[in-house]
């Protein structure tokens, strides 16, 4: 029924001596508080603890500001976004009323001229990355050729 080492036997009770705690964690733990640390450690685990909580806080403080002025950012952005939004709007908006104005003053024989206005014939000026400068001869060479009807 008992496994252990019988150390004693009182009044028909078995008991094992022991000299402190039977858990061995709790026997460690024990041997680790008689043996106290020296002072110089002690004292520098506590000022690296100051150190590193001192640490924590600049970080969290720092991560604070970086937070906030991210959002600053973010919502200027978006601001300037919404200018140019209403600029591009406006300026769309001007540019397709001269268009239809212009639309309206169709006369025979000013075809090339509203061509001419809607190309880009300076290829330097071009912003296009696609290389377009054959359109552009056949487009001068048809300018130039008498309209056949």
């Amino acid at each position: 029924f008992f496994t252990g080492a019988v150390d004693g036997v009182v009044n028909g009770h078995v008991y094992q001596e022991s000299n402190g705690p039977t858990d061995s964690y709790a026997a460690i733990s024990q041997v680790d508080q008689l043996q106290s640390e020296p002072e110089s450690i002690r004292k520098w685990r506590e000022e690296q603890k100051e150190r590193l909580d001192q640490l924590d806080a600049n970080s969290r403080k720092q991560e604070e500001e970086w937070k906030e002025k991210a959002i600053k950012e973010l919502e200027e952005w978006c601001a300037r976004q919404d200018e140019k939004l209403q600029k591009t709007k406006a300026s769309n908006r001007a540019a397709e009323e001269a268009f239809m104005n212009d639309a309206e003053d169709i006369f025979p024989g000013t075809e090339w001229e509203r061509v001419a206005r809607l190309c880009d014939f300076n290829p330097k000026s071009s912003k296009q990355a696609k290389d377009v400068s054959r359109m552009r001869s056949v487009l001068i060479s048809l300018k130039q050729a008498a309209l056949v009807r």
